[in-house]
């Protein structure tokens, strides 16, 4: 029996806003998009990466009750959540671009562990992390 993961959700406080921020700086783009009364799908996916989405969900109803709803915000709010990961041929290059597109980063790209990683959050609270991938030819030379 085959099984994939096909949808990661994250916890976003407004959907319009993270839309702008994955699509427009992060060159995702929308895969689904509607509405069920007050209940919206949302999700994205990155273009070379077309089988995941990515899902900015609002918490409430009809998944949580308001106290949880809010509960849930503040968490985010806090970088409470795990980060998620986002791997980049270039760390430096990709933090420089993004930068320039109005990303905050919470951390500069630093050596460590054999790569380079960079640290930001989205407009909810989200924190990732920016992880350059070792290619073949890169990996057999230090940096």
């Amino acid at each position: 029996m085959a099984m994939s993961i096909n949808v990661v959700g994250l916890y976003v406080r407004d959907q319009d806003e993270a839309l702008e921020f994955y699509v427009d700086k992060l060159g995702f783009v929308v895969h689904t998009d509607v509405k069920n009364g007050d209940f919206r799908w949302l999700t994205v996916q990155h273009p070379e990466q077309p089988s995941f989405q990515l899902g900015l969900f609002k918490p409430g109803p009809p998944v949580h009750d308001e106290a949880t709803a809010q509960t849930l915000h503040e968490v985010v709010a806090k970088g409470a959540m795990p980060a998620l990961v986002l791997s980049v041929d270039d760390c430096r290059a990709s933090y420089e671009r993004l930068r320039e597109c109005g990303v905050e980063f919470t951390q500069e790209p630093v050596e460590r562990f054999g790569n380079v990683d960079a640290g930001f959050r989205d407009p909810s609270g989200n924190g990732w992390k920016m992880i350059e991938t070792q290619s073949d030819a890169r990996a057999g030379r230090s940096k």
